[in-house]
């Protein structure tokens, strides 16, 4: 509601702790393996279908947060995210595996802990690391975004509060171009959601039209068709790397 994602086709994502992708649907639909969940949309009416289909990953911020503490002794994540942008595309070789706090639902509820793949001492620095580990992020978004499109949930614009992971360069604009989406950055957090919904409730707004007149785009992230090509090289190799240790 934050971020005014009430109509068919609006997607909205976070990426705090844990990430989330959620779409709104008029179709009455639903993954069979239960990876994704259907439910009833806040403006959902018995005349009109306003479906929220969701995604939810355990394993997000909470990777760049133990980086943070336990390997880069406390670096502000300013720093971080200026290091990661030294490295190219695909962080040459490194992978990482975001799955380490909890099992995760679009894995089908297992749990195969996290993982950095294809370290090599003579090359990689604490700098791929990071890098390696927002691309990872990245690539778990993807891979739960291609699960919504088996229920018709296909995104060309991403809305995001300018927020938490949303705050990396790398992790945008690899989000945007891999999924190739447009992402867009609002000044809105969930308070405001909360805020502008008991207005709406309580009458003191007309519609929800008029609630978010005032919700603030700050800019958009377009996909990079120059960085595609590793990054879609990158993600094939993710995807074979968590196939094997999902057995």
């Amino acid at each position: 509601l934050s971020l005014n994602v009430l109509n068919p086709g609006e997607i909205a994502a976070t990426a705090g702790t844990s990430g989330v992708v959620y779409g709104v649907s008029e179709e009455i639909t639903y993954d069979p393996k239960s990876r994704i969940n259907t439910f009833a949309h806040v403006n959902h009416a018995p005349a009109r279908n306003r479906l929220g289909v969701l995604l939810c990953i355990n394993g997000t911020g909470i990777l760049n947060s133990w980086i943070r503490k336990h390997v880069l002794d406390g670096l502000n994540y300013e720093r971080m995210n200026d290091l990661a942008e030294t490295i190219p595309p695909g962080s040459e070789g490194l992978l990482v595996l975001p799955f380490g706090n909890g099992a995760e639902r679009m894995l089908e509820n297992k749990d195969p802990g996290a993982a950095f793949i294809h370290l090599n001492f003579n090359i990689h620095t604490t700098s791929h690391l990071i890098r390696a580990a927002h691309e990872g992020i990245v690539f778990s978004f993807a891979y739960g975004m291609e699960i919504m499109n088996q229920v018709g949930i296909s995104p060309s614009v991403i809305r995001a509060g300018n927020a938490n992971m949303f705050l990396s360069p790398v992790f945008r604009k690899s989000l945007a171009t891999l999924t190739n989406a447009r992402i867009e950055l609002y000044d809105t957090d969930g308070s405001q959601g909360a805020a502008r919904g008991a207005g709406i409730g309580a009458g003191i707004y007309k519609d929800s039209a008029e609630a978010f007149n005032h919700l603030h785009k700050i800019g958009s992230i377009e996909p990079d068709t120059g960085i595609s090509p590793a990054l879609e090289e990158a993600y094939t190799h993710w995807k074979q790397a968590l196939d094997n240790y999902l057995g």
